[in-house]
Formats: C-alpha cells, structure tokens, sequence
C-alpha cells in the first residue's frame, strides 16, 4: 500500500485546544470539597530536625491540618524506591541507608526538602500556615561541590557512601596504556556540563481524590510516565496498582524532570487517602528550582593520543557527576561512557566516571540524559586535537569517522550502532551553512581588525534512542468506522496524537480528522512506559503500525467474506478494501465495521475491530547528525550573539516532518542556552543563587536566530 500520510505535512491535531485553552492541565482539575496543600521546606542545605511546633500554623484561619514526617511514617515507604546499584549502574533496589521518608523525618541534605505539608482550604491559606511552622534546625556542614564531598574528612550525607561516592563505573577496552605511550600527541582538556534547571512551562503538579469504585486513589499529576508514577505510588503507599489510577491530562513540558515518583506525589496521595478528600497541590517557580530534579552537573577531563596525520588512537574520559543529595536516576552518568566514542572509530578506550553526593537537589534525568554530554567533550576535544595539530577541525573529524561500510558497527562501549553516514551529515551541514564563505568571511573581518569576530563552530553526534523495555498501543474501529487508539506512552508536547494517527489512517483507509488517540490514563491505556528517551515512535509508534496492522488484516478477512473473494486477493488501496484489480469490488472502513459489529459476520470471523499490541524492540537505534553553529563575538564586551544555526539530522522515517523540525528547534534552543546563558549556580554555602527566573537565565525569543533544518 502507498502511504499517504507517513512524511506528509499536517496540521498538529493538538493545536485547537492548545490554541482556544480549552484543554485540561492539573490545575484546572476542581472536585467538589477540594482541599489544599502547601509544604514547609528546608531553608538549610544540611541540618537536623530537632522539633516542628505546629500550634500557630493551627491557628491561623483556613488551615485545616498540619502534617509533620513522623506523622507519615506508618503510612509510607521511604523514598527513593528504586535506582542504580551501589557499585557499576544498572537498575535495581536503593542502598537501605540512603533512602528517605517523602516527609524528611530527622535529617534534611538539600534546600527545599520537604518537612511537613499544612492543608488549607484555600492554596492562600494554607501558605499563611506553612509560614507559621516554627521548626527547630541543627544546622550541618554541607558539601556543595563534588570536589568537597570527596575531600578527606569532609562530611558525609549517608554512612554507607564513604567519600560520599554513589558509585563508579569504568569501560576499558583495548590496550589505551600502550596507544598513550607511543602517542605523537596527547591532547588533554577539562570541561564542565553545568547544572541546569529544566524549567517546562507547567510546573508540576497533583491531585488526589478517593475513588469509590476501587477504594483506593485516582492521582491527576503532570507527568510522563503514568503507569511507571502508578508504581511508584502503589510502592510507596503499600497498596495495589489496581487501586490507583494516574491520569496524565495536558501536560506542559517535561524534558526529563517529570519522570518517577517526587515525595510531593507521595504525601500528597497519602493524605487524600488518610483524610478521605480530594488534595491538590501546584508547584511554585521557586520550589522548581528547589526541589525538582537537575540536570548535567558533570566536570570532565578527557586526553586523546593522536598520530601526526590527526587520527585519534585512544581515548580516555573521567567524568565527575554530581547526584545532588538522594540517588534517583543515578545511572545517566553511565549513559555518557556508553556513549564514550561518538561517531569516532576509537578502539582503544578507558572510560570512567565518578557519581558523587552533595548537599544540593537531586540531579536526575534531562533532555538527552547522559548522550549530549558525551558529544558535548568529544566534539570539543577534536576542535583541541585540531587546534594543537594546526589542521581544519572538518579535517580531524573526517580522519576519525566510523565509515560508512563498518555498520552495523560494533563500539568498544558495548553499543551496536545500526547505521551511521557522519562523513555524509558533516559535508552535507557544510554545503547549507556556506562554510568555505563563512571562513572567508572570517578572514577578511580578522583582516581589518572588525569590533565583532566570527566564530564558527562544527558539531556531530550519535545518540542511543528507542529505550525499551516495550511500549503498547490498541487500536479500535468504532461501529461508525472512526478509529479510537489509545498509547502507552504520555506526551508532553511532542504531537503523539498527530504522529500516530498519521500511521493509523494509512494502515488503515480512515480519515486522519477520524482517528481520535488517547494516553495518559492508566485505567483505559495498556501498560506502557510513557515518554521519555527518544523513545515514543521508535517503540510506541512501532506498536501503533503492529496494532494497526492486525485490525487490517482483520478488515481485510471481513470484505473479503462480504465481496465473496479470497482474502489473499483483498488490498487495501487508496482507503477502499477492494479485490485486486477490480476497484469496483470494494468497500469503506465503515461498511466493513458495520457488519463487524452487526449481524451476518460469516462463521469463524471473530466481531469487533480491536487488536492490542505490545513492541519490545530488540535494540537501541541511533540517529545522528551534524550541526554548524555561527556566533558574532563582541571583541570589547565578549558578548556572544548566535547569527546562523544550521542542523542536519537523519532520524530515520519522518513520519511528521514538521514535528521533527519543531524537536529540533527545541533541542537547539536548549543547547544553546546551555552554551551560553543557563546554569543553576550554588553559594559556598549551599543556598541556590538561581531561585528565580529573575535570576535564571532563559533563552528569548530574540537570544536565537530561525534555525535552518535539513
């Protein structure tokens, strides 16, 4: 069958309600006798709880009650539930001793823990309690810095973690001792992948209510992975997954920083259940900055062993992650070895790194988790290699790219990259961004001494996408012959709805305007493990086409008894199931779904047109690409302005290709700020500069150029 719709241009089916706000986000959740929660927070990066007086929050007009961890310990398990093994990543149960109470009971390690929640029945009220918990701190030293919480004697945020060291993990293969000895040059630079913030334009939010019909919880929360919060929470709570249910409604941004279960979920769930109420709880910008999870933190140092002719032999990389102070997703700094070599063929390697607590907030999962810092040091270390050798930085690269006749190749990191043709992206970036013109152009502004120089800068990569360990999709035809499908995974702003019904209506010969897709709901969605990776139409999408590709088959045995003809010779051609060859021998989706689920559907044909299907891809996949950024250096102020971006990518099919280039003006908009604008910053003492967007600094509108995609 010819697609039709697979790569074509369509309008976003999100974007009316999107547009009109009439879509649904946690705070527009009300429920009849509605209450309020409001946390008291930590002002300390390391202390004590000696004592929480609660009597005046009590009295203040609106609060209802005041909930202290202690209060909450029968009725939860600590916190975090899950994360990487103490010695060499991987998943699995948290060390005992480094877990906490989502209510922090003794002992806070950051500024912004959670340790009591004041209900009010309003948010206003129950934020003039919270200001009137008196708690009483032992301030603590603290350690904010990776370097510091490595130091001898320095103090330590669990007694388990000598050196304050989460876990280590190493990749040698080969022989890098030899390559460095016998080395032309060995190239060395430290780097730093600050921390970010990851700043969605929704906050995060939740709203529990009791639910009659299971006697347990529904949980509204702006999340990405509703089955996996589902989990979470049934953990925590010591209850049965069926006696929850998370529904993600519009979801306003995530990038990695709404996964899993916050402690804010947990109490808040915990204390609709105890007290038999619906509880909401909105997160404030400040308390994003305090209490939501990280990104980044790395400090690197790498070292290259290069021949004469600029091929690099080995390479080596420590990375220094710091985890802030709970384990979460503490494996993301492994990711970065994994993906130790890019798009390089380098097969002598010794690649480490280093996972450090700090009396700072947990760094977790954020956009690209892990890969863009690995192509962030690499990149940066061939233009170093370049510089040193006096060669092009296009030169470098070309002598060191993984040709394209070694795939399906196999990494000295473990990974099995499937295709690759980086000499290709690389030369096809330099063609759009006029690079020999550009380089004139910067000889001629050095020529004359310009105010501004031109800088030009190169960028390749390879990332491992399509993270398992499956993903789900079913597909139903409706009596009418629309088509209702519903996903496991839970977008936030990626256009789910738009992709996957572009895959449904050719699969299918409906109508794109009538397929509807649903997600978010984990009480009328198949268990999935929602958005996030890279992962959604790898493997939810690759579970949409299967699902779809059952009911067609299905519709194609149903006209194949109506038309009287074999099924082998019904085609679905042009949105008609028609007998090959004969056009005039067909039939619509909707006459067929109307004797599907009617009388006369022939003896041994199953009714209804429904298939449920689950994708467990069998590995990663890994799209690349090359990118050519153009900046404007003010030689007097060193103000840095991006004149010219040019992004060359190959994700394999594009399904949407305005979808793609909207992710791709995403992605660069982030990096670029993390180029030259954003980055969570720390006093001495532990207490967050960046508290703000007043201090924060994100990208405008007018801090980037129009990207150009291809």
């Amino acid at each position: 069958m010819a697609s039709k719709l697979l790569g074509a241009h369509v309008k976003r089916k999100e974007d009316p309600r999107l547009i009109m706000g009439v879509s649904q986000y946690v705070a527009d959740i009300a429920l009849p006798g509605m209450q309020h929660a409001v946390f008291v927070r930590s002002p300390h990066p390391h202390a004590r709880i000696r004592g929480i007086d609660i009597s005046a929050a009590l009295r203040r007009p609106g609060v209802i009650a005041v909930v202290t961890g202690r209060d909450l310990v029968p009725h939860c398990a600590p916190l975090p539930i899950a994360t990487v093994s103490a010695e060499g990543g991987g998943e699995g149960k948290a060390e005992v001793g480094r877990q906490h109470y989502p209510l922090s009971v003794d002992r806070v390690r950051h500024v912004g823990e959670a340790v009591a929640a004041v209900i009010g029945s309003s948010v206003e009220a129950a934020a003039d309690g919270a200001a009137e918990v008196q708690v009483d701190w032992e301030p603590l030293p603290a350690v904010v810095d990776t370097a510091a919480a490595m130091a001898e004697g320095a103090p330590l945020l669990f007694d388990d973690a000598p050196g304050n060291i989460e876990h280590r993990q190493a990749i040698k293969t080969g022989d890098p001792d030899a390559a460095f000895a016998r080395a032309h040059r060995v190239v060395k630079q430290r780097m730093i992948s600050q921390r970010l913030s990851g700043v969605p334009l929704e906050p995060r939010a939740v709203v529990a209510a009791p639910d009659p019909a299971s006697g347990g919880l529904v949980v509204w929360a702006t999340n990405q992975a509703p089955h996996v919060l589902r989990t979470g929470l049934a953990e925590a709570l010591r209850m049965d997954q069926n006696q929850i249910r998370v529904i993600a409604p519009e979801v306003g941004g995530g990038f990695g920083v709404k996964f899993g279960t916050y402690p804010e979920d947990v109490v808040v769930a915990a204390l609709a259940r105890l007290r038999r109420v619906p509880l909401r709880w909105i997160e404030t910008r400040v308390e994003h900055m305090t209490a939501t999870t990280h990104g980044r933190a790395h400090v690197t140092d790498m070292e290259a062993a290069v021949d004469a002719d600029g091929r690099i032999t080995a390479l080596r990389m420590q990375v220094v992650a710091d985890v802030g102070a709970y384990p979460i997703f503490t494996f993301i700094p492994d990711l970065t070895l994994m993906m130790g070599v890019g798009v390089y063929r380098v097969q002598h390697v010794d690649l480490r790194n280093t996972c450090v607590f700090t009396n700072t907030t947990p760094v977790a999962a954020y956009r690209g988790a892990g890969r863009p810092e690995a192509a962030y040091y690499l990149e940066r270390l061939v233009d170093c290699v370049a510089a040193e050798l006096g060669k092009p930085p296009e030169e470098i690269r070309r002598k060191n790219f993984i040709p394209p006749d070694a795939f399906p190749y196999a990494a000295p990191t473990g990974q099995h990259y499937d295709s690759g043709q980086y000499d290709g992206a690389l030369t096809r970036a330099l063609q759009v961004a006029r690079y020999d013109a550009l380089r004139a152009e910067q000889r001629e502004r050095l020529e004359r001494s310009d105010p501004r120089l031109l800088g030009i800068g190169m960028a390749c990569y390879v990332e491992m996408c399509g993270f398992g360990p499956f993903e789900s999709a079913l597909v139903r035809v409706e009596p009418s012959g629309t088509v209702t499908a519903f996903t496991g995974t839970s977008p936030h702003g990626q256009g789910h709805e738009t992709t996957f019904a572009q895959i449904i209506a050719d699969q299918l010969g409906v109508d794109f305007d009538r397929v509807v897709v649903r997600h978010g709901d984990t009480a009328t969605t198949p268990m999935g493990f929602g958005t996030g990776g890279s992962r959604s139409l790898a493997v939810g999408g690759s579970a949409m086409l299967r699902a779809a590709g059952k009911v067609q088959e299905h519709a194609r045995r149903i006209a194949a008894s109506i038309l009287e003809a074999a099924f082998e010779d019904v085609v679905l051609t042009d949105g008609r199931y028609q007998v090959k060859g004969v056009p005039s021998r067909s039939l619509t989706l909707a006459k067929i779904a109307e004797r599907a689920y009617g009388e006369g559907l022939a003896p041994g044909l199953d009714p209804a047109l429904e298939a449920t299907e689950y994708f467990r891809p069998p590995q990663l996949v890994y799209p690349f690409g090359a990118h050519v950024a153009v900046v404007e250096v003010d030689r007097e102020t060193g103000r840095v302005a991006l004149r010219d971006f040019v992004a060359v990518d190959d994700c394999g099919t594009r399904i949407s290709p305005l979808l793609v280039d909207g992710q791709v003006h995403g992605g660069i908009a982030q990096g670029v700020a993390q180029a030259v604008l954003e980055e969570v910053v720390y006093d001495r003492d532990g207490q967050l500069v960046t508290g703000s967007l007043m201090d924060y600094a994100l990208p405008r509108a007018d801090d980037l150029p129009s990207f150009v995609t291809d």
